[in-house]
């Protein structure tokens, strides 16, 4: 997701007070045990959008196979929408309100068995003024005049425009998305078109459908005045679609600037391993909003040009040889949208892994040391406020670090990997090991340690839960390094490469004890820990007092 990175200059507003979460955090956040005895496999969702009045209509048909002990359903659906109905079998059933969440008194749910219950509803949804920022949806007007409607609703959850199982930990095996839109527009959503059914009363019902797994806030409609071109990708898993929907007045513009899909689709399959999606095809869209991951269907908004709105976050010029939307948001369809945390609380995944995409991007095409100076460059926008991970189960999503700490974190582990041969077969790894799945952090750092051939699981530990950067403590007395790790966690022996001098470098081991090992420095002064390494530095007398620190 886009929306973090520009607010990456402004104080964190729960940096100064803890953050309260309340029974409602709960309800959105946790599988509940109403969330719990049943597994989504098929949303049906058909929904009327109203510009006229910013109004939807509609019903979700939810297909669920029962995993255990039936309760009550609880059916999410945010103020101030409103469920007009829940039928199962022709039945409607009773439900009562609590918040943002509807709870639906069920019959008889025989274990193991496939059932449907669909949910009708109407309202005016919440309208995103800023987005994606804020969620919501978005009534908007092209630059001529023509209606323009989407939605962005990452974090605040589906549920602020359609009724569904608003968490993370569940997503169906596939979804049709139906759209009824003035038939004056057109509507584009994620998969595959499969038919336009013209009604009366100047209505049309767009039918899109995707044949795999998929996020709740991933869906979206994009309804406009579009222009269409289309070329396809030689693939490692065949031949890919490109379908690229530019508003009409922008059909120039985006044939020049959507040429770089071709090559982020090479290098991210290089890396990565296949796009995820061939069945779905992948879809760029022009979008009222700055930029999304909707899988199969990528919102974007950034005006044509390269960098992230025309700037380039790691102050290096690399971040303005290509375009910050197409390349970051496209990486989450592996990294959020194929493998996607269970809980928001360990969106890292999602976020550490697109932004540092886009440093194995500018690797790709412009060599090593460009993409290393891009990583390293994000370092300034790093404000070790709250850690990385936050509480479990009350949907908080993470801090801004998880994007540019997260990015250095995995560029230091690449570090500590040593083999770039081990490092791209362990990011492979974990993209056919977890493909089209849910999985926990906890699950990917295993994954990643027993392959990468070497434990990883402290060095997670520091950089995900902690604000503490390493600080290497040393001092050199003539060619002989006394040195150790501080502001750690406990078992934290990240090894670290240093340079001795312009040809010369060393691999230590420090741990929290210290130390000492002779070097062959070149000179006195030549000593540095190699910067690829987000770890600090800090010089040590003999006194034991300290001296500058400094980041590497």
């Amino acid at each position: 997701m886009a929306l973090a990175v520009l607010l990456a200059a402004a104080p964190s507003p729960l940096a100064a007070q803890e953050q309260v979460y309340t029974h409602a955090d709960t309800l959105r956040g946790s599988i509940t045990p109403e969330r719990a005895w049943w597994d989504v496999t098929f949303y049906d969702l058909h929904v009327q959008l109203n510009p006229a009045d910013s109004t939807v209509l509609g019903w979700n048909g939810i297909t669920y196979r029962v995993t255990g002990p039936a309760r009550a359903m609880q059916i999410d659906l945010q103020t101030p929408l409103e469920m007009d109905s829940v039928v199962q079998d022709g039945r409607r059933l009773p439900f009562r309100r609590d918040g943002n969440a509807f709870f639906v008194t069920m019959g008889k749910q025989p274990k193991g068995a496939s059932r449907t219950i669909t949910a009708y509803y109407h309202g005016r949804p919440t309208v995103a003024t800023k987005p994606p920022w804020d969620g919501g949806l978005i009534w908007a007007r092209d630059s001529t005049g023509n209606t323009w409607i989407s939605t962005a609703c990452q974090g605040l959850g589906a549920s602020v425009w359609w009724p569904n199982k608003d968490n993370q930990a569940d997503e169906p095996d596939s979804q049709r998305v139906a759209i009824t839109a003035p038939d004056t527009l057109e509507v584009i959503s994620n998969g595959r078109l499969r038919s336009v059914t013209r009604g009366a009363g100047g209505w049309a019902t767009w039918e899109w459908f995707v044949t795999n797994p998929i996020n709740n806030y991933d869906v979206t409609p994009y309804v406009g005045r579009y222009a269409e071109f289309t070329d396809t990708y030689a693939g490692e898993a065949g031949l890919l679609t490109l379908d690229f929907r530019p508003l009409a007045e922008h059909l120039e513009l985006a044939r020049d600037q959507w040429r770089q899909v071709q090559p982020m689709l090479k290098c991210f399959e290089h890396w990565f391993g296949p796009y995820p999606w061939y069945r779905d095809g992948y879809r760029l869209i022009e979008a009222p909003h700055l930029g999304m991951e909707h899988q199969s269907a990528v919102a974007y908004g950034n005006g044509f040009r390269n960098g992230y709105k025309g700037t380039d976050l790691s102050g290096t010029g690399w971040g303005l040889t290509w375009d910050f939307i197409v390349i970051h948001e496209s990486a989450h369809e592996w990294w959020g949208n194929s493998v996607t945390a269970q809980d928001i609380a360990d969106n890292w995944l999602h976020e550490s892994f697109a932004n540092y995409s886009e440093s194995l991007y500018t690797e790709c095409r412009y060599g090593a040391a460009a993409g290393a100076a891009y990583v390293i460059g994000t370092r300034k926008l790093i404000k070790n406020d709250r850690p990385i991970v936050g509480p479990f189960g009350v949907n908080a999503d993470g801090p801004l670090d998880m994007y540019y700490k997260g990015g250095n974190m995995l560029h230091t582990i690449r570090q500590v990997v040593g083999n770039d041969s081990t490092w791209r077969a362990v990011l492979r790894g974990v993209q056919a090991r977890f493909a089209h799945q849910i999985v926990s952090g906890r699950q990917v750092q295993d994954y990643m340690s027993d392959h990468a051939g070497v434990d990883l699981h402290t060095i997670f530990q520091q950089y995900l839960t902690t604000t503490k950067v390493p600080t290497l403590e040393y001092r050199l007395d003539g060619s002989n390094l006394t040195y150790r790790w501080a502001d750690v966690v406990p078992g934290f022996a990240m090894p670290i490469r240093v340079l001795l001098g312009a040809e010369r470098s060393a691999r230590l081991t420090p741990t929290a004890q210290w130390q000492t090992t002779a070097l062959a420095l070149e000179r006195p002064d030549a000593f540095r820990v190699d910067e690829n390494y987000y770890v600090l530095t800090r010089w040590v007398d003999r006194a034991g007092g300290q001296a500058a620190t400094g980041a590497r």
